[in-house]
């Protein structure tokens, strides 16, 4: 395994904890996560057939084809075949950024009668308040930065578990944030890909962007960030 990338083994860690495992042949791999939700309990924000393909379909092919790679790794590690340990980290490291950022992105969400789009309190509250100046100037940023992203992948606020200080982040395709930084920890994902979107709002991203604050989990969030900043 020492010849898996520095990202690659956070992503398989990160993995490993946000993921359901089975195992096949004595090979960990990764089950699709239960939603905390129904599919429909986000709307109008974002309808459920989008919330029922989006899981369903594109995260469960994400997790297939990441339990597949790592069959194929695990197969070309004992062969000692280093060409096809190098050839599968761009799989690994796409399909397993997918299963990670989706597994965080359901738990971003909360229908609004559990408390989605409730701004942040306590520690949370204080600390978008010191980086950013406000809840709104935060989301304004997020809001620009995601519909500014070309192509696809997704916009983050993070924070550096080492200086403490929150930001703002994007990804191409499923990177996952902390290819941006090895001590940057997901607070909050936001998913611009189309595919997240395109049946309720068609190519107007900023309406979507406009639209999940509604239903985004701040509970959750400062959860993880109390975790991190004690």
């Amino acid at each position: 395994m020492a010849l898996l990338s520095h990202v690659t083994r956070k992503t398989l860690t990160e993995s490993l904890r946000l993921g359901l495992k089975s195992h096949v042949r004595g090979l960990q791999t990764f089950t699709l996560p239960d939603l905390p939700y129904d599919y429909g309990a986000l709307e109008p924000a974002i309808s459920g057939e989008i919330m029922q393909l989006h899981h369903q379909k594109h995260h469960q092919t994400y997790i297939t084809n990441y339990n597949k790679a790592l069959e194929q790794l695990d197969q070309a590690i004992n062969k000692g075949d280093a060409s096809a340990v190098v050839k599968l980290q761009s799989a690994i490291k796409f399909n397993g950024g997918g299963h990670v950022n989706h597994s965080i992105f359901w738990k971003n969400l909360t229908p609004v009668s559990e408390g989605g789009g409730e701004p942040p309190h306590a520690s949370l509250g204080w600390a978008i308040d010191t980086n950013f100046g406000s809840i709104e100037a935060l989301i304004q940023k997020m809001n620009a930065e995601g519909a500014a992203l070309q192509g696809s992948g997704w916009v983050w606020l993070g924070v550096d578990k080492e200086s403490k200080k929150l930001v703002v982040e994007t990804t191409a395709n499923q990177d996952p944030l902390v290819t941006k930084g090895p001590n940057l920890v997901p607070l909050l994902g936001i998913d611009v890909w189309e595919h997240a979107y395109y049946l309720q709002y068609k190519n107007v991203r900023p309406d979507y962007l406009k639209n999940i604050w509604k239903v985004i989990n701040w509970k959750y969030a400062g959860q993880v960030y109390q975790k991190e900043c004690p």
